[in-house]
């Protein structure tokens, strides 16, 4: 079946060449680098198409005066409208009563829903974050709010022992509760790979990279994107591109200049990988470029 794997990547723009500055510019990237023919995720760095890629710098801002934010970028992504021209201005981390309404209104995980095609989140929850939702001290973040209102199960500690999820550091390593499997890096793309294509649309979320952006020493986001290409080393060589799509993109810049703790107005990277990236990316440019092109695909569109 036709299916799409969406690997988000919190707070990733197109940064400085500047090694000093940019973990981006200064960590060993093979899987990346291979992947877009020798470049690298930089600003500069043109729409380009390799022997397996599309790569598309692609527009954060959307017109709207500001930084961009989480919760507008994350809402744009997944529904396809320019949320934060909707609502006046750029807004985040977490949803306002604006954007969750824009959520619960339709994104691509109800409408695929809908369709009966099985969409769903491959990242798994530590039982203390169920508990801080329920007891309200906790709200959810734009993308687990766009899966439950779909009415869809965020995945669990069991998903996770069963190998039916994956934790956000990939591997299990930092899993805050006993018993989750440790993968190595590759066997964590592995089976990234192997749970997408249990699914019309798989989406993972990636947050350690904002987090080291905001939070983080220069080593320590250079580590975090190193093994995030070791990941994509193995998921790449178990994905088939004939059947399926990757799809890689941020919400907004940050990560890429540790001369500040602030998000930026930088472009954000969106990798393509699969035979039919082309005509998927062909009008892209900006965050809602996504939505509409994910749904026309697996609609055999």
């Amino acid at each position: 079946m036709n299916h799409i794997l969406f690997i988000f990547l919190d707070g990733v723009g197109l940064g400085s060449p500047d090694p000093a500055i940019n973990p981006l510019a200064a960590a060993e990237l093979p899987s990346l680098t291979r992947l877009l023919g020798g470049r690298r995720l930089l600003a500069g760095t043109p729409r380009l198409e390799t022997e397996r890629a599309l790569f598309i710098p692609t527009d954060a801002e959307l017109g709207v005066p500001g930084l961009p934010q989480s919760a507008t970028g994350q809402a744009t992504i997944l529904t396809g409208r320019n949320v934060p021209r909707e609502i006046g201005r750029h807004w985040g981390p977490k949803p306002n009563a604006e954007v969750a309404a824009i959520l619960r209104q339709g994104t691509v995980f109800s409408r695929l829903s809908a369709r009966g095609l099985r969409a769903g989140l491959l990242n798994a929850y530590p039982q203390r974050y169920f508990d801080a939702i329920a007891s309200g001290h906790r709200g959810y973040s734009a993308i687990p709010l766009a899966v439950t209102a779909a009415g869809l199960a965020l995945l669990t500690a069991d998903d996770l022992r069963a190998g039916r999820a994956l934790s956000a550091d990939f591997t299990g390593a930092g899993w805050p509760e006993p018993g989750a499997p440790l993968l190595s890096l590759a066997e964590a793309g592995r089976r990234m790979a192997q749970l997408a294509a249990g699914y019309h649309f798989a989406f993972y979320e990636h947050w350690l990279t904002d987090l080291m952006g905001h939070r983080g020493s220069l080593d320590e986001g250079r580590a975090v994107v190193e093994q995030l290409d070791s990941m994509l080393g193995g998921l790449l060589e178990a994905w088939d591109d004939a059947s399926g799509l990757i799809v890689i993109t941020s919400d907004h810049g940050n990560l890429e200049d540790h001369n500040q703790r602030h998000h930026t107005a930088h472009l954000v990277p969106t990798i393509i990988v699969g035979q039919a990236r082309a005509k998927f990316g062909e009008n892209l440019v900006d965050l809602t470029g996504f939505a509409g092109p994910i749904e026309r695909f697996l609609a055999g569109g």
